[in-house]
């Protein structure tokens, strides 16, 4: 079962293949994404990687967790599922 973390405090600079990479001492990583900003392109400073098993999400969280690149430690922990979003107008018909 795949399991997702939440990747926090990413040098900006850092790239999806990079983020892959950084993980994958871990394990087999399935997918990392760093989230850009939509209008600019620019990393937003987080992302998320999915590993392969839990056993090698918690080894990769337990490792990741604090580690430095770039001047900037991670933060790591369990991606939490996304909350629904609140529409922005109120319906006024």
């Amino acid at each position: 079962m795949e399991k997702r973390l939440f990747v926090g405090n990413l040098p900006y600079s850092m790239t999806d293949a990079d983020l892959e990479n950084t993980f994958s001492e871990y394990g087999t990583v399935v997918s990392a994404q760093v989230i850009r900003d939509r209008d600019t392109g620019r990393s937003r400073g987080f992302g998320f990687v999915e590993m392969d098993t839990e056993d090698e999400a918690m080894a990769a969280q337990q490792a990741a967790d604090g580690l430095e690149i770039e001047g900037r430690r991670l933060r790591v922990n369990e991606a939490q599922p996304r909350r629904p979003r609140q529409p922005r107008y109120e319906d006024r018909w």
